[in-house]
Formats: C-alpha cells, sequence, structure tokens
C-alpha cells in the first residue's frame, strides 16, 4: 500500500507538474477529514493530525493524542476524503498552471486547434487549454480543427472553473514577436520597432529604427530577397506588411508612413497633433488607400490625425473669406480678421469658445458663425471631390477613396 502511493505521487508530480510537498498536504488534509467523519467531530472538536512518510509512505494519523489506524475509516469517511484530496489536487494544479501562463503574457505560445465552441477556438496548450475568442480572430484567416496554431498570449485570469488563458491572433504584439523571432537584429535589440499599426489579415505599417548606422532597418526586416518578411506573411495567411523607416522628424514620418503615395507638402500641427497633408491629384487615391485604410494606418502609425487633400481643394478651401459666410456684417468681420481670424477655415477650427475672444462677439453669434463655416467649408470640399472625380473619369483611373478624407489619430 504505502508504495503503491508512494508510486502515485511519483506519477502525478511528473504528469501534473505539482510538486510532492502539495501533494502530500493534500493527502493529510484528505486524512484529516476522513478522521472527522469517522469520529464524529466537528472542525472545532478535538485535535486531529495526519503525517506521511516521504520516504516509506507510511501513514500516521493521531486523534485526541491517539493513534487511528487508517483502515479504521469507514467507507463514507473514504469518500468524503477522496473528494477533499481531488479538490485540493485540482487547486494545486491550478496555481500550477497559472505561474506557469502569468510569466508567458505578452509572448507566443504554441498549440493544436482542438475544437470550435460558440465562435471561440480551444487551443491545446499541452498541459492546458487556451482560449481564442471570436473578437481575437482573424477574420481572413482559416482555422481548421487540427491545424497547429501560433498565437500571442494577451492575459491569464483565475477563476472558479480554472486558469483561463486568453490568445490573439489579431493584436499587434504578435507581428512584433513575429518579428523578433524573423530577424535577429531585433531580438539583439540593435534594430528597434518603434510603433505598429495593424489591421489584422490585410494590412500592417511597422516603423523600424537602427541603432547602428551601419545596418538599415529596413533591410534587415525585409532580408535577403525578401524571406524574413515572407516568413511573417505566410504565418499572418497573406497579410501585407509595410515597412517604414522611423524618423524623428514628424513631418519625414508622416511622408514615409503614407507609402507608396508621393507626398507634395506636409504642414503640422504638433500641440493638436494634426497634420494637413497635400497630394498632386494623381496621387490621391494611392495616399488615401482602398476604403481610407492607407490613412487610417499611416495615421495610428505616427499618431497625427492626417488630412488629406489635393492644391486644388486647398486652394478652393483657402481662399474662402470671411465675407462668404452668409449674414456677416463688415463690423463682425472687422473684430474676426483683428482677432486673428481672417480666413472661413480659421473661424471653423477656432470653435465657439475661441471666437468669443473677439471683440463684440457673443455665444449665440460665435456658434452661429461656426456653424455657416463648416457648411461653407463642406460645401468647397463636395465641389473639390467632384472636380476630383471628374479627373479621375478623363484617366479611367479607380478612386482609392474620397478627396479631402481626414484620418482620426489613434
Amino acid at each position: 500500500m504505502n508504495g503503491e502511493l508512494l508510486s502515485v505521487l511519483d506519477h502525478l508530480e511528473r504528469d501534473k507538474g505539482i510538486s510532492r510537498e502539495v501533494l502530500l498536504q493534500a493527502i493529510q488534509a484528505a486524512l484529516v477529514s476522513a478522521a472527522r467523519k469517522t469520529l464524529g467531530h466537528a472542525e472545532e472538536e478535538g485535535d486531529i493530525t495526519a503525517s506521511i512518510d516521504p520516504l516509506t509512505g507510511k501513514i500516521q494519523i493521531i486523534a485526541d493524542g491517539k493513534e487511528l489506524p487508517p483502515d479504521e475509516c469507514g467507507r463514507i469517511a473514504a469518500q468524503s476524503a477522496r473528494q477533499v484530496m481531488i479538490q485540493k489536487i485540482r487547486e494545486a494544479e491550478r496555481d500550477v498552471v497559472y505561474g506557469e501562463f502569468i510569466g508567458k503574457v505578452g509572448q507566443l505560445v504554441n498549440g493544436i486547434i482542438q475544437r470550435f465552441e460558440r465562435g471561440d477556438l480551444l487551443i491545446d496548450l499541452g498541459r492546458t487549454e487556451g482560449v481564442l475568442p471570436r473578437r481575437e480572430q482573424s477574420a481572413r484567416e482559416e482555422y481548421r480543427t487540427g491545424d497547429r496554431l501560433r498565437a500571442y498570449v494577451l492575459e491569464v485570469e483565475k477563476s472558479a472553473r480554472g486558469t483561463q488563458i486568453i490568445l490573439s491572433r489579431t493584436h499587434h504584439g504578435l507581428l512584433r514577436k513575429l518579428l523578433e523571432l524573423e530577424v535577429p537584429e531585433i531580438y539583439e535589440g540593435i534594430v528597434e520597432v518603434k510603433a505598429i499599426s495593424r489591421e489584422a489579415g490585410d494590412r500592417s505599417k511597422v516603423a523600424v529604427v537602427s541603432k547602428d548606422e551601419r545596418v538599415d532597418p529596413v533591410g534587415a526586416c525585409v532580408g535577403m530577397r525578401g524571406n524574413r518578411i515572407k516568413n511573417i506573411v505566410r504565418e499572418l495567411q497573406g497579410e501585407k506588411i509595410d515597412i517604414i523607416r522611423w524618423n524623428e522628424d514628424a513631418r519625414e514620418f508622416i511622408k514615409e508612413s503614407l507609402g507608396p503615395a508621393q507626398v507634395m507638402e506636409i504642414v503640422t500641427h504638433r500641440q493638436e497633433k494634426r497634420a494637413e497633408v497635400i497630394v498632386a491629384d494623381d496621387q490621391l487615391s494611392l495616399a488615401i488607400g482602398k476604403r481610407g485604410q492607407n490613412v487610417r494606418l499611416a495615421s495610428k502609425l505616427t499618431g497625427f490625425s492626417l488630412d488629406i487633400r489635393t492644391p486644388a481643394q486647398v486652394a478652393e478651401r483657402r481662399a474662402l473669406s470671411l465675407e462668404a459666410l452668409p449674414g456677416i456684417g463688415p463690423k463682425t468681420a472687422e473684430a474676426l480678421k483683428e482677432a486673428g481670424f481672417l480666413t472661413v477655415e480659421a473661424v471653423a477650427r477656432a470653435g465657439v469658445e475661441g471666437l468669443m475672444q473677439a471683440k463684440g462677439v457673443g455665444e449665440k453669434t460665435a456658434a452661429k458663425l461656426v456653424e455657416d463655416a463648416q457648411a461653407a467649408i463642406a460645401a468647397a470640399e463636395e465641389r473639390a471631390a467632384a472636380k476630383q472625380r471628374q479627373l479621375e473619369q478623363s484617366f479611367g483611373e479607380p478612386g482609392g477613396g474620397s478627396s479631402g478624407v481626414e484620418a482620426p489619430a489613434a
């Protein structure tokens, strides 16, 4: 019996990863529970202890100063002891799994797709299961039972049901870790990933910089004949990845991030984290991208709200003088100009509180001026957009988005 007990302990220690000391404590707690049942003691009654020799497996139960042979415990007491032991072992196993995976948050793990459950994927991670929720699945990826899967550990939680490991295939951290695996220069710290903007399964932009002037950060990430980046694209099932050179100069960084479009001019407003970007008519569609994706990713990457316009749009917008606003009198126009609001665009950007700084302009007047300015600008932009559509049709070029698109910063 004692030899069998030690063999079971060895097996549990190897299979579950639970230390022998914890297992012995669980069995001792179970033996105390069985003794209480046998003697009819409540929790607070009597002094009952149990011990197991870790070398011989000999069991000793002491109740009220007397030794109680283990075989004197009845069937009901043994069942109760078994439940206590199972509960203690499950708690220990839960702690072991939590301790192992809490240190893997922000890392990659490999597993096998086990089954689908209400849209979520259950992934076999070896000792336990991970959950890939529907919200963390890439819409463009196909998942099949039995396939191997690499995922990003998003969070690890303890619950009544055990340790829950939440995985992700959409988090930008997945791409960052894949770059570390494929690009030795990133892993070694020679090349640094400064920012990532990602629309999982479709396209991503990655800004990198080199700490060694002899190392080209973009070339290091792409690899010989593009092998390094191709491996990552393959892992992400065809997701396009743009590697961009990071620059301290915000204008240069924005220009790089909007590639492959060519930028003519950039005006940045650092305090507002906003930038006006001017591109040629034939570059507008490229700058905006399909369904606005290119400018949206560039905005998230740089942290700037990007306003993309053509020279014609800029000229028309700037040409709007204060006199273009309906109902504005000479006196109000003069007060606005003295306060520094020279154009309709300046009025719209100032807002109600800003305009109230002008002499003689109250809250109601300011609100009406802002509303009229915004309407005038919208009308001007629509005229410019119509011209752009005519231009595209005349050259047979499909538009990648509407003109005058502004992408909000992340």
